[in-house]
């Protein structure tokens, strides 16, 4: 897993100030404007997917709190005013309940021209992925899907450990996607290094999830008689 950087998030509650998100959305429309101007979409969406560009993008729009909302206020911010004719790029989604919309509303830009069905696959796909092969201690709450005209994407997307009060996001990028079950990650940002973290998307961890898919296909029956076979040590 190619991990692009680290930063300290921790969990803030509460909400962002209405005149700070107020004045963050006119220049995010613009610096995003420019950029698809200069470089086109797929360059938006590469420096989406850089966890450390993308902590910079939100200090420079003004959210300059490194913490949980930097994820989700810069989020928010660019999935409000990042638009098909303007941009070419759209950004769907959201935190809590509106992060479990975004399939749907993938499915909606098939009016667009684009495969609405293979990306709401998509977003599900990657939704579990950091939800169940990467065991962290980490639930994820916030879910935001970036797409272009071109069906290009980028997802971050952020859980939380309500007992360390931290939080940790996860970034991933289509054209640096070859597999989505191992190494996916453009990146992953977090405070913390825990000791005990099962990665099932690591390379090391190829022949655990070959032999998990053989378990899964002997069937219950078949492994329950093999727990109750097992003799303890000692």
């Amino acid at each position: 897993m190619k991990r692009s950087g680290v930063a300290d998030l921790k969990l803030h509650p509460g909400r962002a100030p209405h005149w700070l998100v107020k004045r963050m959305m006119p220049m995010a429309s613009a610096l995003c404007e420019f950029i698809v101007h200069e470089y086109g979409t797929t360059e938006l969406l590469k420096r989406l997917a850089d966890p450390i560009y993308f902590q910079a993008l939100s200090n420079v729009l003004g959210f300059d709190w490194d913490s949980s909302g930097s994820t989700t206020v810069t989020c928010g911010v660019l999935a409000s005013v990042l638009n098909l004719e303007t941009h070419g790029v759209v950004g769907l989604g959201g935190k809590g309940t509106a992060s479990t919309r975004t399939p749907e509303q993938l499915r909606a830009l098939e009016d667009y021209g684009l495969d609405g069905g293979r990306l709401a696959d998509v977003s599900r796909l990657v939704a579990k992925v950091d939800n169940a092969a990467i065991q962290d201690g980490y639930q994820l709450y916030q879910h935001v899907f970036f797409v272009d005209t071109d069906e290009n994407w980028t997802v971050v997307q952020q859980g939380m450990n309500g007992e360390s009060g931290d939080a940790r996001r996860y970034h991933w990028c289509s054209n640096q996607v070859t597999n989505f079950v191992e190494e996916p990650h453009s990146g992953i940002v977090s405070g913390e290094i825990a000791k005990s973290v099962l990665d099932m998307t690591a390379s090391e961890s190829r022949d655990c999830r070959n032999v998990s898919v053989d378990i899964v296909k002997d069937g219950p029956v078949r492994v329950r008689r093999m727990f109750e076979n097992l003799k303890p040590y000692g």
